[in-house]
């Protein structure tokens, strides 16, 4: 699913974000991805949904190149990614479902099938009863549950979701951990981002890898327990 092999990323002013990742993410993982801030998390996220591509080294996303000479069809690549954004990008004055539609627009679906999909995310986070309410009318954590569901209602193979507990209280970080392992199946790989390692410290069948001033360290399945 994601093979990353010598990779370094250099930022234009000279910051060096990356340095000799070697990656292998199966499908089907549960992959958390922790470290202080400015320690590469974020870039590590922007490769693998190919808004930066790598400086040296190699690095495949399903089966996908990223590189530069690969734009249009890393374009295609993102339609089987679904994202979760730190702050959201929701669009104001649009209702939740009309949020959760609007991040399928470009792929090849009828509308048809669009309403129904976005329909059937936001139950799945429950916000059955929220579908129709303007999401700055919703609370912090609902709009990260209308969020979840824009990127599952994509029915995508890798779902990233980048520091999603952030504002959250304990007790309802949990909760959208929990939430988004729901959705990880053979076919579908998910990659979590977050400062809140005591949130996971339980778990035992997830991967772990912790960044350090761009460089990183994996810790096989199960280190949690």
């Amino acid at each position: 699913m994601i093979e990353a092999k010598g990779v370094f990323l250099e930022y234009p002013e000279g910051t060096m974000a990356l340095k000799s990742i070697e990656l292998s993410i199966e499908t089907g993982e549960l992959l958390y991805i922790t470290g202080p801030s400015g320690s590469g998390k974020t870039s590590l996220l922007k490769l693998f949904m190919g808004s930066e591509f790598p400086t040296a080294g190699s690095l495949k996303v399903l089966g996908q190149d990223i590189s530069r000479g690969q734009a249009s069809k890393i374009r295609n690549l993102r339609r089987m990614i679904g994202p979760v954004f730190q702050d959201f990008r929701l669009i104001k004055g649009r209702t939740a479902l009309e949020n959760v539609m609007l991040g399928m627009r470009f792929l090849d679906v009828s509308p048809g099938h669009i309403k129904k999909n976005a329909r059937n995310s936001l139950e799945k986070v429950g916000l059955e009863q929220k579908m129709l309410s303007l999401v700055e009318h919703m609370s912090w954590g609902e709009c990260q549950r209308v969020a979840i569901a824009r990127a599952v209602a994509r029915e995508p193979a890798l779902i990233i979701a980048d520091e999603p507990t952030g504002n959250l209280d304990k007790d309802n970080a949990l909760n959208i951990l929990e939430l988004l392992k729901s959705f990880r199946d053979a076919n579908r790989a998910i990659i979590i981002t977050t400062h809140a390692t005591h949130l996971i410290e339980d778990e035992m069948d997830a991967g772990l890898i912790r960044m350090d001033n761009g460089t990183m360290s994996r810790e096989r399945v199960g280190v949690f327990g």
